[in-house]
């Protein structure tokens, strides 16, 4: 969707990492920052048009482990309104989503973290393997690394943007019987986030299939929320510890 970490899939709107929660925990570090879950909620529904299905892959709440009194009060509140607005509404759980049933209201679709298929598209959260009936699908879509491409200027200074991160296989052996033709890695809903450089030389990726050679991870395409293609990721390295020669 142009502009925004979510995509969409026929009727439904995909979204992924919603970190509910995770002002309080940046509290206990010292930063004090109010609860963002209303802008996440209204951004969401900005977006939706005429969708009619909402599936988030994983990570709806922050704390791991343990839960926090924003989390018990903020999730039941957005899913409920996310209930009002769509048909149905699936959550992929993630590694973040302890007991996340305790949170959900009921009518929620809690799905298991080995992911959910569409039609020809297989969602998972990227944490554990997907099932085989998810990884036979075309299209696999992944969350989990919150990916950012960094960039690097002659001066040293360094920014990171949120991406999509698109590619294909390698061939390397595997004990799945079908694979996908392309493997699509969302950047997370919660811009607050930060995120994980997927450019950055010497730096790996979460996850066993991210981990497995199957993916082909030189090859990946990286696109900008504005559908700009910077390129291969082979040819966008940067070393992020490398010191700048710029001198005053």
């Amino acid at each position: 969707m142009h502009g925004h970490p979510a995509l969409r899939i026929g009727n439904a709107v995909v979204i992924c990492d919603l970190h509910i929660g995770v002002e309080s925990n940046l509290l206990s570090k010292g930063f004090r920052l109010p609860s963002r879950t209303s802008v996440l909620r209204d951004d969401l529904l900005r977006i939706s048009d005429d969708a009619t299905r909402l599936v988030v892959l994983g990570d709806v709440k922050d704390s791991v482990p343990g839960s926090t009194k924003q989390e018990y009060a903020d999730i039941p509140d957005f899913f409920n309104t996310m209930l009002e607005r769509f048909e149905i509404v699936d959550v992929v759980t993630g590694n973040h989503d302890t007991q996340i049933e305790d949170f959900l209201p009921k009518h929620v679709n809690v799905r298991p973290a080995s992911g959910l298929r569409i039609d020809d598209v297989g969602l998972v959260h990227g944490h554990t393997w997907p099932s085989a009936d998810v990884m036979s699908a075309r299209t696999l879509i992944m969350a989990h690394n919150h990916p950012t491409v960094m960039f690097r200027d002659g001066v040293g200074k360094r920014t990171t943007e949120q991406c999509w991160f698109r590619t294909g296989l390698t061939g390397a052996k595997t004990e799945y019987k079908e694979l996908p033709d392309e493997v699509i890695m969302m950047p997370s809903f919660n811009r607050l986030l930060g995120g994980s450089p997927v450019n950055v030389r010497n730096e790996g990726f979460l996850g066993p299939l991210m981990n497995s050679g199957i993916v082909d991870i030189d090859e990946a395409r990286i696109f900008l929320l504005d559908g700009v293609c910077l390129g291969r990721r082979k040819n966008l390295m940067v070393d992020a510890r490398e010191r700048s020669r710029y001198k005053q």
